[in-house]
């Protein structure tokens, strides 16, 4: 028994170390705007041995899996000490998502986690599930993460044991290991999703990016992507949203959409990624798209290209949740380079790489959406003729 315990044991880690050390490369010529890379960052199966397995071959004979680990994705990013980390929301083969960092030396490959999972405090009021962190490096000198987290409705009728409250949970640190738990996010929408904390003061006060809707799953009369102010963050509190980014009839974000990162400064505005959710035949279908406001008024939406950014392709299509890219989690090199940290179908982790140069001028020179098919056709016409002209000339 007990060489059957070394075998397979050599075995996990020989496969572990394999996948731990597997090269990323580009993946093919791209769309000019960014580049995919050929294999996921983080999966389940990054998530270590002794997470999963008690070693002990008196205890665990079999070697067996005591935690299962049922996938890792929508991780928020940050560049710290020179490394690139994700703090991913990991879920257990039990459904609770948990928060865990991973580094990795240049942010496409390698990636590994942490010795233990954040060890996250709790409220008052226990959380039941948490997950999708955004982290934002503020400048009063906190990184904090503002993630969802999930209770049972306390209306929700005996024989319903899915109805759920969603709100804004906050936690800030200064080093990604001790965390400081700050009461939840009040406005006065009913629940709470993907709320970011925007970098900068805004007017002396912190700056947040909301998404309210009426209910856990259905955005009903709320939706859109919101802006309100706050005077603190140790006991925040929003009175007045300004939805920036409405959902919007027979477009990619028709049924609703969510700020993803904070959004990344330029000299032109500020560029946000963000998601958009529509309904399909197949069920609802996420993708990734961008926008800019302006540099000074927040509020102000200044370009805006028509459709998707990113959307799920081949196996990134294939997951618990298929048909699905989700991104809170983007980082800006000093150098101008972006590191864009998605998931696929809530399942895996994967990354796209681009510039600042590169997603200012997608943003900028983009055709926005007319709303009606005639003016796509119109678009790609305006295009054909550019063309033209440059061969005439």
């Amino acid at each position: 028994m007990i060489q059957q315990f070394k075998k397979r044991l050599s075995q996990l880690e020989t496969a572990f170390n394999e996948l731990i050390a597997k090269p990323n490369e580009i993946a093919g010529i791209g769309n000019g705007i960014f580049d995919r890379y050929t294999n996921p960052v983080l999966t389940a199966a990054h998530a270590p041995l002794n997470w999963r397995y008690d070693l002990n071959p008196e205890t665990n004979p079999y070697l067996m899996e005591r935690f299962g680990i049922n996938a890792a994705f929508n991780a928020g990013a940050i560049k710290f000490n020179g490394k690139y980390l994700m703090v991913a929301r990991v879920e257990g083969a039990d459904r609770k998502s948990f928060f865990a960092v991973a580094e990795s030396p240049d942010g496409i490959s390698n990636f590994t986690f942490w010795e233990y999972p954040v060890e996250l405090p709790q409220t008052a009021e226990p959380d039941t599930n948490v997950y999708d962190m955004r982290l934002t490096a503020h400048e009063d000198g906190w990184i904090y993460g503002l993630f969802c987290t999930e209770r049972r409705d306390p209306e929700a009728p005996a024989h319903d044991q899915s109805m759920a409250v969603a709100a804004c949970g906050i936690a800030r640190t200064k080093d990604l290991i001790k965390w400081e738990r700050l009461p939840d996010l009040i406005t006065n929408s009913p629940q709470q999703r993907n709320v970011v904390l925007h970098p900068e003061f805004v007017e002396g006060k912190y700056a947040l990016y909301t998404r309210p809707q009426d209910g856990f799953i259905s955005a009903g009369k709320g939706g859109g992507i919101g802006f309100g102010l706050t005077e603190t963050m140790e006991n925040a509190t929003v009175d007045h949203e300004t939805i920036i980014d409405n959902k919007n009839y027979h477009t990619v974000y028709e049924a609703k959409n969510g700020q993803g990162p904070a959004p990344i400064k330029t000299d032109k505005g500020w560029l946000h990624l963000a998601h958009g959710v529509r309904n399909t035949a197949a069920g609802l279908r996420y993708v990734l798209y961008m926008f800019m406001t302006d540099l000074h008024d927040l509020t102000k939406v200044t370009h805006k290209p028509a459709g998707y950014f990113l959307a799920p392709e081949g196996e990134e299509r294939v997951g618990d949740v298929s048909n699905v890219v989700f991104c809170n989690g983007w980082i800006k090199d000093d150098n101008g380079d972006v590191y864009i940290y998605y998931a696929s179908s809530d399942t895996r982790m994967h990354v796209a790489t681009s510039t600042v140069d590169k997603l200012v001028d997608y943003v900028i020179n983009t055709p926005a959406d007319g709303l009606r098919s005639a003016l796509s056709v119109n678009s790609i016409y305006q295009i054909i003729d550019s063309n033209k002209a440059l061969l005439k000339s």
